[in-house]
C-alpha cells in the first residue's frame, strides 16, 4: 500500500468523523431544551468537526493552496464560535430564559441586581 493510498484512507476517515460530529451538534441543537446545553452542542463538536474536515481536505488535495485556504477557516472558527456562544449565553441569562434553579455557580447574579440592562455601575454626574 502506497503512502498516497494511506493518506486518502485517512482523509476519508477524518471526513466521516467530522461529518458525524457536525450531525451530533445538529441533533443536540434540536433535542436539548435549555440554552447552555444547546450552546455546548453548537460549539464543541461543530468546531472539532470542521477542523477534521479541513484537515481531511488538506490530506486529500496535498497542496499548499489548500493549506493556505484551510488555516483561515480553522482560525475563524476558533475565534468566532466561543465568542458567539458567550454572547448568546449572556443574552439568554439576561432575558431569564436559562434555568437559574439548576445553576451551580451564578457569577452573573450581581450584574442583574444593579440598575440598567448591562449591570454596570452608573457613572457619577459631573
Amino acid at each position: 500500500m502506497t503512502i498516497e493510498a494511506v493518506l486518502d484512507i485517512l482523509a476519508l476517515v477524518l471526513v466521516l468523523i467530522g461529518a458525524v460530529l457536525c450531525l451530533i451538534a445538529t441533533i443536540g441543537l434540536l433535542r436539548w431544551r435549555d440554552v447552555p446545553t444547546r450552546l455546548h452542542a453548537a460549539t464543541k463538536p461543530q468546531v472539532l468537526g470542521v477542523l477534521l474536515i479541513v484537515i481531511a481536505v488538506e490530506l486529500s488535495l496535498r497542496s499548499w493552496e489548500a493549506l493556505a485556504f484551510g488555516i483561515p477557516i480553522v482560525l475563524i472558527q476558533f475565534a468566532t464560535a466561543p465568542l458567539a456562544a458567550h454572547m448568546v449565553g449572556r443574552a439568554a441569562y439576561r432575558n431569564r430564559t436559562t434555568d437559574e434553579a439548576n445553576l451551580y455557580v451564578d457569577e452573573l447574579r450581581h450584574s442583574t441586581e444593579q440598575p440598567g440592562s448591562t449591570g454596570t455601575e452608573s457613572r457619577p454626574e459631573r
